[in-house]
């Protein structure tokens, strides 16, 4: 169990960590443009000269920009650089010296020279002696040839995987798929997929003594110590559940700021809005409890912005959504003791995903009714014309009168186009599907930051029972390439035997 402060430690980032880039952030201002582009320039040849870093200097002086900004700037764009073009960026001031044996030997004439071809042909006689020796051995090398299972692990190592997992996915509860996928990856010397293949059966109770010795080398006994942060690119590939449609969730992330002030000035206005007390206001740099310390930790790992946090000891409630501008977080009892640190990885890795942009709206109205109006007002703004029913448009239209006047120019247009491509892909979308579609996602989030099916699948089982619908997903998920491609990108793989 975890206790209050985190004295040992926990929830620290492994060596070299490298944060990406944070979703939603601002952009960076003109000036800091101009530098990048510099910057960009001295990256093209995987080398910064002297006279690259001079010009560089030269240019942040005329530009006036903070040094320090600059420094992470141009970390950010070495680690990117380095990851796309798998080369490491070297920095090259001036030629290595010469060596001095050559003037030492100069200046000693003939006896320095007498002295050098001594000591190569002692060189060229040890060569010798170590070559002889390593011949020994090799030769007395005793070599067993066992062709008993060949045959059959190269069955296994030729099946189609992709296959499996589409049958898994129509039913994550059938153990002899995940049994499937253990014997191919197991065949095929891929560590981290056999793991997870038997990371399933363990917890569906269905592994034999291979599949649990797997499954005891490699399960999870600490927080994962990843190596860099989540893409974009990989967030909208293989994090997100494929019935997340992105089209929708961009349509919600343009309206969400204005949803956010009308829902803000509500609360105000009915006496419901929660008052935070600005004592309870955390440094989450300086935080020594460990619920506090884990948020920072997870959204650099997750790619997203830390939250204004709120710590209150004595509220009934674990990691909690809060609106106000800016939102926050407060964070009661229920994750300040009794919880693992693994439990409180999951926890906040599935809290934080809701404040990415294109999901922020379910925190504030989590019914399909209400997001289907929602949808619809922000689609009325793209196309005043809408063709509605009268009874839906009576609801809609007072919503999308009070969204529209907080919207920006850029961002009404915006909605003129996805509404253009809302229609050119059909004009359908379901909003249940949808909805349920985000709580999967949170809930793979979760179990990227925990690393721990077990666990996770503890905490949802608590929430809607054994086999529900997000554990099932989560099944099916952790055995699939899409997670192994994101354990991959994090650096968490298991890549040899623990």
């Amino acid at each position: 169990m975890s206790e209050d402060r985190a004295d040992v430690g926990g929830f620290e980032h492994g060596h070299g960590f490298v944060a990406g880039e944070v979703s939603g952030s601002l952009g960076l201002g003109p000036l800091e443009i101009q530098y990048e582009e510099l910057f960009a320039e001295a990256l093209a040849d995987g080398v910064i000269t002297a006279e690259e870093r001079s010009r560089l200097e030269k240019a942040a002086d005329n530009l006036g920009l903070d040094r320090s900004r600059l420094f992470k700037l141009e970390q950010a764009m070495v680690a990117a650089y380095q990851s796309r073009h798998r080369v490491q960026i070297v920095e090259h001031y001036e030629e290595a010296a010469a060596s001095l044996s050559p003037l030492r030997v100069e200046a000693e004439g003939d006896a320095g020279r007498t002295l050098l071809l001594k000591r190569v042909a002692q060189l060229e006689a040890r060569v010798k002696e170590l070559e002889e020796e390593l011949r020994r051995a090799q030769a007395a090398v005793n070599v067993e040839v066992d062709l008993t299972d060949l045959e059959s692990s190269a069955e296994d190592a030729s099946e189609d995987p992709e296959e499996v997992w589409r049958r898994l996915r129509r039913n994550p509860t059938a153990s002899e798929g995940y049994r499937q996928l253990f014997r191919i990856q197991t065949a095929r010397s891929d560590l981290d997929a056999a793991f997870r293949a038997s990371e399933a059966l363990v917890a569906l109770g269905a592994a034999n003594a291979d599949e649990r010795a797997t499954f005891e080398r490699g399960r999870a006994q600490t927080l994962i110590a990843p190596h860099g942060s989540l893409s974009q690119a990989a967030w909208h590939d293989f994090l997100f559940h494929p019935e997340q449609e992105l089209l929708t969730g961009q349509i919600f992330s343009l309206i969400a700021p204005a949803v956010l002030v009308g829902r803000v000035t509500s609360l105000r206005r009915d006496g419901k809005l929660h008052q935070v007390s600005p004592e309870t206001k955390q440094d989450p740099h300086k935080a020594t409890i460990t619920a506090v310390r884990a948020v920072p930790w997870a959204a650099a790992i997750l790619g997203l912005a830390c939250p204004t946090l709120y710590l209150e000891k004595t509220r009934d409630g674990g990691f909690e959504h809060m609106p106000g501008v800016p939102p926050s977080t407060v964070i009661g009892k229920r994750v300040l003791s009794g919880k693992t640190q693994l439990e409180q990885a999951f926890l906040i890795g599935r809290h934080l995903t809701w404040y990415r942009q294109e999901m922020y709206v379910k925190t504030l109205f989590s019914a399909v009714p209400d997001l289907e109006d929602l949808f619809l007002a922000a689609l009325t703004i793209g196309n005043p014309g809408l063709p509605i029913a009268e009874d839906m448009k009576r609801r809609v239209t007072p919503i999308a009168n009070a969204i529209q006047p907080m919207l920006e120019p850029q961002h009404v247009d915006a909605l003129r186009g996805c509404f253009l491509r809302f229609v050119e892909e059909g004009g359908r979308t379901n909003l249940q599907r949808w909805s349920a579609a985000t709580e999967k996602t949170a809930a793979r989030a979760g179990l990227l930051l925990c690393g721990d099916l077990g666990t996770a699948l503890a905490l949802l089982e608590v929430e809607e029972g054994p086999q529900g619908e997000l554990g099932k997903d989560l099944l099916w998920f952790s055995a699939s390439d899409r997670y192994g491609k994101l354990r991959r990108q994090l650096g968490v793989a298991k890549l040899a035997a623990s």
